[in-house]
């Protein structure tokens, strides 16, 4: 399997493939795509204002879609037309440089036409602010959504955490959170320092010691009534194959973790891509880590990601741990999938799983096909925390 290739780059397909995994609409992913061919052939970075006027003017037709079948007491199929179009906004904004003309302005609007999809469908997600303490800025939050799982509790719970790019709605709609509801596991879907919301409106850089937001996830999560404070597990995906691994290696609270894409050495990846090996996940590339770092100079963002490494530190897992990669990814080498699961000499019960052309999943954190993962790290979760498999 590989990536739709409605552009000559690899950047803008996979934006394309990430908003079809995550809900898009065939017919107007292709209306909004045409136009803008042209536009991508000079480079993943030139051409990026007309992507987003073309994404956003999708996104804004629907939302006044959705204000007909609303007016008409239509809410749930105005809900659906507000999902996608918070998607296509979320999309457009994801694409622009940092400080990019619009940028802050379509973001909010994405968030806005998110929660109000939330509350016209009904649909099982809350937004919630977890406290990130006295390691942050005085008031400083960790935005999440929290998908609870059917029936009585207490219940097992999954915490989710972003890559380098995404963003908790994005996490949402890769479909594992729902996986893990129908398994009897609920999830906290979390944007951590350096991302979404934490990034965009606290100015929340990236902390390559992922315990220490992480653990004030499990913080609250031993709040909630309806939570089994004993089967706590942690997952993320792309450059959360760094913040899982290494969180659950240093919170003794986690009961169990997997990772979407191993991330191992993110620090040695970004010589490699100085030298111009391997596919960027954004344009704009340089330009945005160092706004997701805070460095003020290449020097600067340099020294600050020495910490994305992970050798030296997977011994400390001592619960059951999964290591899932995608047998082509051209971002992050699968080497660094077989270094992390050799690393795990602690835990009780380590997996490495590989996914191939055979069933799919074999881009970068599954773009070509994310159910294989999906289900795969449900099943894990489901079998490790206490959930139900079938």
């Amino acid at each position: 399997m590989a990536l739709l290739e409605l552009f000559p780059n690899y950047i803008w397909n996979l934006s394309v493939a990430i908003a079809m995994q995550s809900g898009g609409q065939v017919g107007e992913i292709v209306d909004m795509c045409q136009p803008i061919r042209d536009a991508a052939a000079n480079g993943a970075d030139a051409g990026t204002p007309a992507f987003m006027r073309q994404w956003a003017a999708m996104g804004d037709k629907l939302i006044e879609l959705a204000g007909e079948d609303e007016a008409r007491g239509r809410k749930l199929s105005a809900s659906d037309k507000l999902e996608r179009a918070s998607l296509y906004l979320f999309t457009a904004e994801r694409m622009q440089g940092h400080g990019h003309p619009g940028r802050q302005d379509t973001y909010a609007k994405a968030l806005a036409t998110f929660a109000r999809s939330t509350a016209l469908g009904g649909i099982n997600r809350e937004r919630v602010d977890v406290p990130l303490g006295d390691d942050y800025p005085a008031g400083a939050t960790m935005p999440a959504l929290y998908v609870r799982a059917p029936g009585p509790g207490p219940h097992p719970v999954v915490v989710y955490c972003n890559g380098l790019d995404s963003c908790k709605e994005l996490l949402y709609w890769s479909h594992l959170p729902a996986a893990l509801a129908r398994r009897g596991i609920s999830t906290l879907c979390v944007d951590q320092p350096g991302s979404g919301e934490a990034l965009r409106l606290q100015n929340l850089p990236v902390t390559p010691e992922s315990e220490r937001w992480a653990s004030r996830a499990v913080d609250w999560l031993e709040t909630q009534p309806d939570v089994d404070p004993k089967r706590i597990g942690m997952t993320g995906i792309s450059l959360g194959g760094h913040f899982a691994p290494r969180a659950v290696a240093y919170e003794p609270r986690f009961a169990s973790g997997a990772c979407w894409g191993a991330n191992h050495n993110w620090r040695e990846v970004q010589d490699k891509r100085m030298k111009k090996e391997g596919e960027n996940p954004v344009p704009h590339y340089w330009a945005h880590v160092m706004w997701a770092f805070g460095a003020s100079d290449m020097d600067d963002f340099l020294a600050k990601s020495d910490g994305m490494n992970l050798n030296g530190h997977m011994d400390g897992v001592r619960v059951p741990f999964l290591v899932t990669h995608g047998a082509s990814d051209r971002q992050i080498s699968v080497q660094y999938a077989h270094d992390c699961y050799e690393q795990l000499v602690n835990s009780p019960r380590r997996e490495l799983k590989i996914f191939t052309a055979r069933e799919g999943g074999v881009e970068h954190v599954g773009a070509d096909n994310m159910s294989y993962g999906c289900d795969y790290i449900a099943d894990w979760f489901a079998d490790t925390l206490g959930g139900t498999i079938g």
